[in-house]
């Protein structure tokens, strides 16, 4: 059995359900204002459209932060040291994943912990046949919630969790810090985790890079009406929606809505939703960071700054946490 058919073998596929979703999007829906979980997004277009969209000319998020690896790895792996057990929160395509594999000397283990199931078993392909000493551990599963990781087959000496992207920017303050709590038991006393942040800096700058001149933000955001369509029977009308997202300085935040165009109804799992003119329903946050703000988010859930590498001009992070 090669490396990728272990891998793929191994897979523990721990996905919602249809009934699953449905209670949420129900329940999101009923909410004041609409809600949809954003972590829906993420079907095989969605993901596909995601790539398309790090490498738009205004998205400047993954361009700066896969420039950032390449030039402070070297000192990030010198802190991570020897044999760690890699666990990764929303692995997507593994472009950053194969920069901090190749970085760290003698990894025993790689886990990813990612929804979509398309983007997980492509991201193994890609990654299990250039690293076969490393045992790959994919989880395909919710990482916000309580998931049992499979144990590597060889000790480790400590556990890096690797959650690039400015992934944590998408949960509320109450959220991110549970999130953060969780991270802390999964990577032990001894462990680390590598957290990309998105630093405050000029609102149209942020704008831009969620309102892509090529649409493809916009379709992607759209695409989760249609996969709730397909998966769950709902009747979007997804001409009848369109993308906004907006970028609020009081909250340092962009939010993403989709706003209905006209009044209509909507029918979903044997319920119907009435919309009117120009509601919204709240798909994204995208916060954004101050140095102070995050390590006093850190600091809430019992974390503390061990390591911080900065990318000007485009002020995007790197943060290495340990317990404090």
């Amino acid at each position: 059995m090669s490396s990728v058919e272990a891998a793929l073998a191994a897979l523990a596929d721990r996905r919602p359900d249809r009934a699953t979703i449905t209670a949420q999007v129900l329940a999101g829906l009923a909410q004041r204002p609409r809600t949809l979980p954003s972590k829906y997004f993420y079907d095989a277009r969605g993901s596909a459209l995601f790539e398309q969209i790090t490498r738009q000319p205004e998205y400047y998020l993954t361009r700066t932060e896969l420039a950032l690896l390449q030039q402070e790895l070297p000192a990030i792996a010198q802190q991570v040291g020897a044999r760690a057990r890699v666990v990764e929160y929303g692995s997507g395509s593994g472009r950053k994943t194969r920069l901090l594999l190749a970085a760290l000397p003698e990894v025993v283990a790689y886990t990813p912990v990612e929804i979509a199931r398309a983007a997980l078993v492509a991201s193994i392909h890609a990654l299990a046949g250039d690293f076969p000493s490393v045992e790959m551990l994919p989880v395909c599963a919710d990482f916000t919630e309580a998931v049992t990781l499979p144990l590597p087959q060889f000790p480790a000496r400590r556990t890096l969790l690797f959650f690039p992207g400015s992934t944590l920017g998408n949960f509320t303050e109450p959220e991110a810090v549970r999130l953060l709590r969780g991270m802390r038991h999964t990577m032990g006393a001894t462990g680390l985790a590598l957290v990309g942040i998105d630093l405050v800096k000029a609102p149209a700058l942020i704008e831009a890079a969620y309102n892509d001149a090529a649409g493809i933000t916009a379709a992607f955001t759209l695409n989760l009406l249609e996969r709730l369509n397909r998966e769950i029977g709902s009747d979007f009308n997804l001409e009848r929606f369109r993308h906004r997202a907006v970028y609020d300085n009081t909250r340092q935040r962009i939010q993403t809505d989709l706003v209905s165009l006209c009044a209509q109804r909507v029918r979903v799992a044997g319920h119907e939703f009435d919309f009117a003119e120009g509601e919204a329903i709240q798909v994204e946050y995208s916060h954004k960071y101050t140095d102070a703000g995050f390590a006093a988010l850190a600091a809430a859930a019992g974390l503390r700054v061990a390591g911080q590498w900065t990318a000007q001009p485009c002020s995007y992070g790197l943060r290495l946490l340990q317990w404090q």
